[in-house]
């Protein structure tokens, strides 16, 4: 069987996954406004909440799709998700309360939460030696999803604050039918098994931590990082409105620049970088570089300041691998799926905490009645995470073993 045009469909589909929070970056503040008629700070509060929800959607239902995809197939999962996809951007292009936009990310969030039956697709036409090279694929999708999803967003956005949601459901729509029409059944009576739900079970990665002794401190700087993190996706489109008066064009193309940054650092500057410095220096070095953007951007001002700083903060991802490789080589070979499914869990949790804590912070110091008015105050937080962070980091017994290695 010719693999290439079901390869492309999963690569579209992990792509629109992707896309789902990038997409409505840019218009949320004015959508939310539209809905709402609330400020900019009230918008940023739903805009956290609506956020949450489509992230503890995405981790609550990745495992149970992945069980169902076991049992029914992956056509039928994959096919189903982008139908019901198409039909949830719909929804929030016609939404006009704040009710139906949570019940759209409420659609959204499970719709997206494919991935594990994408990559279970790849694995099921994949030759041993092609998994890893197919799996890395997905990993470009997915990026490259993070990065569209904020420019298409903006720019769509000129058009209206609709207009990005009935483009999405467009897409979905189309990558229904190309899958319609390309994509084989891969489960068969002879690998199906019967849905559980102990397998469908979101925390059951978490059992996984305790097998893992020494990494504890490690995972807690994973967490907080992510979290520190997250500031950029959960609150830069009220940043940016409130500090320096962009729109949706403007906020959608520096979240791009950003997303296109650190794919550059991630994926073309990591090993040059890890051979200067080793992972420990370069752990060090990047939360360093995150603690001086955070503070930056903070008090800055000027918006186009902020986005002469891209290059540095995208410099500050070096952090988030080099720590994962040194968890990597702490762990033992038969310890390594456990190691990444903890990790897994662990960002999941986070990423759904994040948007709260981010937004309200930005609520809470651009309120009409705020007693200091500093929209930049989400980024002073992650500073101050950032450096509980290096705090943790350089006090661990583990640093002394990680300096050894490198």
């Amino acid at each position: 069987m010719d693999n290439r045009l079901p390869i492309t469909f999963i690569l579209i589909s992990v792509v629109l996954d992707s896309m789902g929070i990038g997409l409505i970056m840019p218009v949320m503040p004015d959508l939310i406004q539209e809905v709402e008629g609330a400020g900019i700070a009230d918008a940023a509060v739903w805009g956290g909440i609506l956020a949450t929800i489509f992230a503890a959607m995405q981790f609550i239902f990745g495992p149970t799709l992945g069980s169902l995809s076991d049992r029914f197939g992956r056509r039928p999962v994959l096919l189903i998700s982008l139908a019901v996809m198409a039909f949830d951007y719909i929804l929030m292009a016609i939404a006009g309360s704040i009710t139906f936009l949570i019940v759209a990310r409420i659609i959204g969030g499970i719709t997206a939460a494919t991935q594990s039956t994408a990559a279970a697709y790849m694995a099921d036409i994949s030759e041993p030696d092609q998994k890893a090279a197919n799996f890395g694929l997905i990993g470009a999708a997915f990026g490259v999803g993070f990065v569209l999803g904020p420019l298409m967003g903006g720019v769509l956005a000129e058009y209206g604050t609709r207009a990005p949601f009935y483009a999405a459901a467009a897409l979905a729509a189309a990558n229904f039918l190309f899958g319609y029409f390309v994509l084989p059944e891969t489960v068969t009576d002879k690998i199906r098994r019967p849905f559980k739900w102990r397998r469908a079970n979101p925390m059951g990665a978490f059992k996984h931590i305790n097998k893992l002794p020494g990494l504890g401190r490690l995972m807690l700087i994973t967490f907080i990082y992510t979290i520190a993190f997250f500031v950029y996706p959960g609150v830069w489109a009220y940043f940016g409105a409130a500090q320096f008066g962009w729109g949706p064009g403007m906020i959608g193309l520096s979240l791009g620049v950003f997303g296109v940054g650190i794919a550059i650092v991630q994926g073309v500057l990591m090993r040059p970088i890890l051979r200067v410095l080793g992972e420990r220096n370069a752990v060090i070095v990047g939360l360093s570089i995150d603690v001086v953007a955070f503070v930056a951007l903070g008090f800055i001002q000027n918006g186009w300041v902020a986005l002469a700083l891209t290059p540095l903060t995208a410099l500050g991802s070096i952090a988030g691998p080099a720590l994962q490789g040194i968890m990597s080589r702490r762990a033992d070979d038969n310890q390594q799926g456990e190691l990444q499914g903890a990790l897994a869990s662990i960002n999941a949790v986070a990423t759904i905490a994040a948007p709260l804590v981010v937004t309200q912070t930005f609520w809470y110091f651009t309120k009409d009645d705020a007693a200091i008015y500093l929209p930049g105050a989400p980024f002073l937080l992650s500073a101050v995470l950032v450096i509980g962070c290096i705090f943790i980091f350089v006090t661990s017994p583990i640093l002394a073993e990680a300096k050894s290695d490198t």
